[in-house]
């Protein structure tokens, strides 16, 4: 019996992308350009960088999103992939503008919310990012937008302006620091990305709570958590614990204590990545659960796009040019092929495109855009 399994993709994909889809400007009259077989043969002749420049590119300039059909979950998700440079539509207006700075400067999409929050030790009153798990509009996990900011690479005196009232980064961060001790869930793998890219390995503060915390306190918690009973496999667990343990090699202390715990779960992490690869260089949908696979696209671009951005964001250039992580590369790449012209959720899109970006900028250099 013949199935059609190329059906059997797109239905699932639909179904996946209804209430969060991240489609493209001209989605209704846009056919998918490649088989999976026809990208496999593409993978033959065209390069690697050619291959994730394509999927770059057309996630970039073909793919939009508005802030009246989008909010800021989506919107966010795709600063992260693009940074400053990612353009969103005010309304249903056909010009861009920069996403994050239109937001930055008093914009307002469904989810991008703020409230007043400690008056601080400077003088400065904090500014707290409204919690919305579960909406896929607004901001769904501790943090989520301070590490995204962070990842930007803003300045801490850089404004934020909400509910017309002047803000700076820094407000945010020092609130971050203040709640840590508030957050009931033990969830620090954004927490630890923010606070991680302003402080310095060595900073201590006091929460809340009245007790003494530290990045190094942060990774301890997160070390304890359960990777598997994580958000997307544990991969963000392991970026924000990456992430910090970046930030401390620079200063050029040899790892020692949680450091070094950290070092090795991240090293371990990464071999399992590689012994649970599959042939086609996708990751097995149970992350680094075990092996598997899976017929479902959107399954396999969250599941390799996480890992490939986990990997990028872990790992040395000359380690991500390793055979098995171009395999990774080229996969996704392939990926981004197979559903041009169909509407995604943008979760799993944007972090792929992030993984994408991050290999891309570190093995062959930094990408430009024409906007």
């Amino acid at each position: 019996m013949t199935v059609n399994f190329r059906c059997v993709f797109f239905i699932l994909l639909f179904a996946l992308a209804l209430t969060s889809g991240c489609g493209n400007r001209d989605a209704g009259d846009s056919e998918t350009k490649a088989t999976s077989s026809q990208a496999a043969s593409s993978t033959e002749q065209t390069s690697l960088q050619e291959q994730v420049d394509a999927a770059l590119d057309y996630t970039f300039y073909s793919r939009q999103l508005n802030t009246a059909e989008h909010g800021a979950w989506q919107v966010l998700h795709g600063v992260l992939a693009y940074q400053e440079r990612f353009p969103v539509r005010v309304g249903h207006s056909q010009n861009t503008q920069s996403a994050i700075s239109y937001l930055l400067n008093g914009g307002t999409v469904q989810g991008w919310e703020f409230r007043v929050g400690q008056r601080l030790e400077n003088g400065r009153v904090g500014l707290r990012a409204v919690m919305q798990p579960g909406t896929k509009r607004g901001q769904g996990h501790s943090d989520q937008w301070l590490a995204i900011l962070a990842q930007c690479d803003f300045p801490l005196d850089k404004e934020i302006i909400a509910d017309d009232r002047k803000y700076t980064i820094g407000d945010l961060v020092d609130q971050v620091k203040l709640d840590v001790s508030d957050n009931i869930e033990r969830e620090y793998s954004w927490t630890l990305i923010g606070l991680s890219w302003y402080l310095k390995p060595t900073d201590t503060w006091t929460a809340n709570d009245g007790e003494e915390w530290s990045i190094p306190k942060l990774i301890e918690i997160e070390l304890e958590q359960d990777l598997n009973q994580s958000a997307c496999g544990g991969t963000h667990r392991l970026i924000g614990v990456s992430m910090a343990l970046n930030k401390y090699r620079k200063t050029g202390a040899e790892p020692t204590g949680i450091w070094a715990e950290a070092e090795t779960r991240i090293r371990t992490s990464i071999r399992t990545a590689q012994q649970t690869q599959n042939q086609d260089g996708s990751f097995s949908p149970n992350y680094f659960a075990r092996p598997g696979q899976t017929v479902d696209m959107a399954t396999r671009l969250a599941t390799t796009g996480h890992i490939l951005e986990f990997l990028a964001l872990s790992m040395s250039k000359e380690e991500l040019q390793a055979e098995w992580v171009q395999n990774a590369a080229s996969n996704l790449s392939g990926l981004f092929m197979d559903t041009e012209g169909i509407s995604l959720e943008c979760g799993a899109l944007y972090h792929a495109a992030h993984g994408l970006a991050l290999y891309r900028d570190i093995v062959f250099g930094e990408k430009t855009y024409d906007r």
